[in-house]
């Protein structure tokens, strides 16, 4: 069914209020008692006559037509008026005389038709009352009759049951009336003798209508005739009969439950709801926007009026000032990004109170801010123009004028105002200022200057005049004390800035590629990707030759002249000059900081360490070559000779491990603008001077010397007893015998040398440490082993012999002084010769100090109580022990004291007497060639009679003496010293000592509590930080 016929054609008959003109009934039911009462109206599917429009919806017994219900639903906002149930049911005889009972609806077809019109309503989205319409018989008479039964709203099966009744009684009554006039005409009286008995049946079957649970808008239940086919020669034309009449008045008299209504929400209702609500919220938005506009106006106002008074406090006025300018900052805003939405509401002032704003502001911060900064600033410069040049407070003044002068032109020139500039030097400057606190100004200044210079450009005609004639004066001075003109260091920066974002930073990997550097080296640094060959050739290069050529020298703007700026250029070629020269300066400080920071990777043995060596030495795989290939190619960064595209294709074979990258360069010795920082790399890699020249260092001589070590280590891995070869390749070098690893390792270190103190650091790591870290494998289990050769050919005999003896513990048994020189004698003594046969090559005496060799002993880490041992041991030694035998002479002279009147000193027999005459020194030998060894001490005072201080008897009973006395130094003797010691008495017993060499026999004091010590070196210790790093 086409919508647009029905509604075109309606319009045409009825105009365009069509519908408030017109009814439409949708009639439903078997399709021949739909025909008996509408003619034709299944197959032309809809009628319209008299105003009234039916539209044919198919059976109840059918599924209901979603498309045909659509198409309904779109005719008008309010589709339906009612419904038109056809049945040809409650209907059942023809006579009078009632002989079977009313056919009614059954409850399964009840609730059928039931869901079929939910259905229905739900797909029109309208629920419209139903009526239920039963035809029977055929017209025999003249008029046709009809008879209808409204129900109320929410009717229930005993409502309608009574309702029924009341119908039947009223038709029996017109029946009978009809019949006196009309014997044929007895409709109403077969109508009512239907009605009368079966009232309750009808109103049984009609329960699933009136169910609360799911009731259905039964508005009427009429009964009638059905009318003889009559045709109409207009399509779509119906003719109203009589029997229409009580449905079509009863439409509009329905309760409003029954009427036709929307099912869900009405989208008017909810547009109404929703307008009446938008309405309501924008009131009350206008009314919160009127007061926080009101508010902020009146604020801004009482700020403006506080600022803007000249009898209010400066601190006052600053500080509403402060508050005041806050507002057009928070306005501008606003205005660019949208102001709150409770000040809007069409109520918004923002603009109108920014345009407000802005003069009262200007008027008010002139006088208080620009004219008093361009006043103070006059009077800074103006000072310095009257100071002598040469003279000190000139030079103190000048090192801030340069920003007092920035400062007075930024106020004169708005486009060259920097607000954070302005401020923070401002408020250095002027810390102080009349009127105000110094802490309240600190405080509320900044916040005014930055505001001040971020509006400036903005508002131009804030700037001051300036005074041309001293801000000439001005830049005249301090360019002749400064004597530069900046701006060549914002170029660079400049380049620098814009480039770096395009280069990613260069890694250790990148620069080794596929070489398994890992395993030998490592850092966390790594190369900024605009120091790089590849970035100065694709964009630094061009972007410093395209500032030479488009731009002369930018004067700069505090020291530049206006009237002469461009009429002094620098030589371009100069300039292009100086920006290289800065570019190479921090691309060399990049790659040394990067180069010096890489480290060894330490292994745990000697196999790991073996492996090392191999892979650095790889000609094809070594990542040290890889990396120095890189270097060669990064060193030649700036070089005029090759081709731009021919050097970049070069760099990126070097660079990604190709099999070419791997062999090493040999044309490394192009001088270029890296040459002074990358020439010891390039000279090592330079294969063709080291042919001509036997003496010249290089990479390719030092990996093959790599090669012979890592032979040779291999040996001792691979031999049967590997830990015996290892000790006896260690011993080799102990004894100052060289060997292919040592040589290597003074060759490293020459290399490493050579290339200076700006790459000591890689030189360490590259040159030193690989050759170093395989020394220490095979010199640990080496020094376990010498120190256990220590212990048991020296310690243990050592302590056998003297342990628990004196002087070396405080006991009566003395150590034979024989027996103590075949250890300590320095020419053929146990423990010389032990250091000279096992210990010469890393071990040297210099002077009295045994000293450890700084290149065969690097690794070994010796017990320093074992060399301050060997120190004390030499030092006795070269006194007591001097001609080999013990024996030392020495010569002692008595001193007077108060009281003493005699002194006898015997030592070995030798006597010394004195009886306080002239003191003279006598020659003393100790020990001395007598039986009575020993040394006595007596004393004869005013009080007593002769008394012994002390009794010594042994070969050591001098040396107990001597350990009892006070000893200081005799200023007075060379070599000399005072021996003091207090009798019983408390009498001093003095001495005078001088010795041929050194401390004499007090040099043997120090074997007091001497332990000879165990171990030579620190076995498994672990390497110092500083060998670390």
């Amino acid at each position: 069914m086409r919508t647009g016929e029905i509604r075109d054609a309606l319009k045409g008959n009825y105009g365009r209020r069509w519908r408030a003109k017109t009814r439409i009934l949708l009639v439903m039911g078997d399709a021949s008692q739909v025909e008996l009462l509408v003619p034709k109206l299944t197959s032309l599917r809809w009628v319209e006559g008299d105003g009234v429009v039916l539209i044919w919806g198919g059976g109840l017994t059918e599924t209901p037509d979603v498309t045909l219900f659509d198409a309904i639903r779109k005719l008008h906002r309010r589709p339906l008026d009612g419904i038109v149930w056809v049945t040809p049911t409650f209907q059942h005889q023809q006579a009078l005389v009632q002989s079977a009972p009313v056919i009614s609806l059954s409850a399964e077809q009840a609730d059928n038709a039931a869901r079929h019109l939910q259905a229905v309503f739900i797909t029109l989205r309208w629920r419209v009352p139903l009526y239920l319409w039963s035809l029977y018989g055929t017209r025999d008479d003249v008029t046709l009759h009809s008879a209808t039964c409204l129900f109320p709203a929410g009717c229930t099966t005993a409502l309608c049951r009574s309702q029924l009744t009341s119908l039947a009684i009223q038709m029996a009554e017109q029946g009978t009336q009809q019949v006196t006039r009309n014997i044929r005409d007895n409709v109403l009286l077969k109508m009512a003798n239907l009605l009368m008995p079966g009232a309750e049946a009808i109103s049984e079957s009609l329960s699933t209508f009136f169910s609360p649970h799911r009731p259905l808008p039964l508005a009427a239940v009429i009964l009638s005739q059905y009318a003889e086919s009559t045709s109409s020669g207009v399509a779509h034309a119906w003719r109203r009969d009589d029997r229409w009449r009580a449905l079509l008045d009863s439409l509009p008299a329905l309760p409003t439950e029954l009427k036709a209504q929307r099912t869900g929400r009405s989208g008017m209702g909810v547009l109404a709801v929703c307008t009446a609500g938008l309405i309501l919220l924008w009131g009350a938005g206008m009314v919160v926007s009127f007061l926080a506009n009101r508010n902020l106006i009146g604020e801004s106002l009482d700020q403006a009026r506080l600022a803007g008074g000249p009898d209010k406090p400066l601190a006052e006025r600053l500080t509403a000032l402060s508050a005041l300018q806050q507002t057009p900052g928070m306005l501008r805003w606003r205005q660019q990004n949208g102001v709150p939405w409770y000040y809007r509401f069409g109520l918004s002032q923002n603009d109108a109170l920014l345009d407000a704003l802005w003069p009262r502001y200007t008027r008010i911060a002139i006088p208080l801010l620009r004219d008093e900064a361009a006043q103070h600033l006059t009077q800074e410069l103006t000072a310095l123009t009257r100071l002598a040049p040469d003279s000190p407070q000139f030079a103190a003044q000048a090192k801030i004028a340069y920003n007092q002068l920035k400062m007075y032109l930024m106020l004169s020139r708005p486009e060259q105002m920097e607000a954070s500039f302005f401020s923070q030097a401002l408020m250095q400057d002027w810390p102080e200022r009349a009127g105000i606190s110094r802490a309240s100004w600190q405080g509320v200044g900044p916040g005014l200057w930055q505001f001040w210079g971020e509006h400036l450009q903005a508002h131009p005609e804030w700037k001051i005049a300036a005074d041309k004639n001293l801000i000439s004066q001005v830049r005249t001075l301090l360019i002749r004390q400064m004597g530069i003109r900046n701006g060549e260091a914002a170029l660079y920066q400049k380049i620098i800035e814009q480039v770096t974002p395009h280069y990613t930073d260069l890694r250790l990997e990148d620069m080794t590629g596929d070489t398994r550097a890992e395993h030998v080296f490592y850092t966390r640094s790594s190369v900024a990707g605009v120091y790089t060959r590849k970035a100065w050739e694709e964009e630094v290069l061009p972007a410093i030759e395209k500032i030479v050529n488009n731009r002369r020298e930018e004067m700069d703007q505090v020291l530049g002249d206006d009237t002469h700026s461009a009429s002094d250029p620098l030589s371009p070629q100069a300039l292009k000059t100086r920006l290289s020269e800065r570019y190479f300066t921090d691309f060399a400080d990049n790659w040394l900081d990067f180069l010096n920071s890489i480290r060894w990777k330490r292994t745990q043995t000697l196999s790991d360490a073996i492996d090392q060596l191999t892979l650095i030495a790889d000609i094809r795989q070594s990542p040290l070559i890889a990396l120095m290939n890189t270097l060669v190619v990064q060193g030649r960064t700036g070089l005029t000779g090759e081709a731009l595209s021919d050097s970049l294709v070069k760099s990126a074979k070097e660079l990604f491990n190709t099999k070419e990258n791997q062999t090493i360069d040999q044309h490394a010795r192009e001088d270029g603008p890296m040459a002074s920082t990358f020439s010891p790399i390039l000279a090592l890699m330079d294969e063709q001077s080291a042919g001509q020249d036997i003496s010249h260092l290089s990479l390719q001589t030092y990996l093959t010397r790599v090669t012979q070590v890592r032979l040779k280590l291999q040996q001792i891995t691979n031999a049967a007893d590997p830990q015996g070869m290892s000790q006896a390749l260690a011993q080799t070098v102990f004894q100052g015998k060289t060997i292919d690893l040592t040589t290597t390792r003074d060759y490293g270190n020459l290399v490493a040398a050579s290339l200076g103190q700006a790459w000591s650091g890689f030189g360490q790591t590259m040159f030193i440490q690989p050759l170093e870290q395989s020394w220490q494998q095979v010199l640990q289990p080496t020094a376990a082993g010498l120190n256990a050769q220590w212990k048991a050919l020296i310690v243990n005999d050592w302590n056998s012999a003297f342990g628990g003896r004196y002087p070396f513990r405080d006991v009566g048994s003395e150590a034979s002084l024989p027996l103590l020189a075949q250890y300590l004698r320095s020419d053929n003594g146990r423990i010389p010769h032990f250091l000279e046969s096992h210990l010469s090559g890393v071990l040297h005496k210099q002077g009295r100090h045994w000293v450890a060799d700084t290149v065969n002993a690097q690794g070994l880490v010796f017990n320093p109580a074992f060399l301050e041992a060997m120190d004390q041991l030499s030092q006795i030694a070269d006194v007591a022990f001097i001609r080999g035998e013990a024996g030392m002479r020495f010569e002692l002279r008595p001193g007077t004291a108060r009281d003493v009147m005699q002194t006898d000193l015997v030592l070995d027999g030798q006597k010394l007497t004195y009886v306080n005459q002239m003191p003279a020194w006598k020659n003393v030998v100790w020990p001395a060639d007598t039986q009575a060894s020993g040394a006595t001490l007596s004393w004869v005072s005013t009080n007593t009679g002769t008394r012994i201080y002390s009794d010594n008897p042994g070969t050591w009973g001098w040396i107990r003496l001597l350990e009892k006395a006070e000893i200081t130094d005799n200023a007075g003797v060379s070599s000399g010293f005072n021996l003091r010691w207090t009798a019983q008495d408390g009498l001093p017993l003095n001495y005078t000592l001088r010795t041929e060499a050194g401390e004499g026999p007090l040099v043997l004091l120090k074997l007091r509590d001497f332990e000879l010590p165990e171990a030579i070196f620190v076995v498994n210790s672990k390497i110092s930080s500083e060998e670390e790093e």
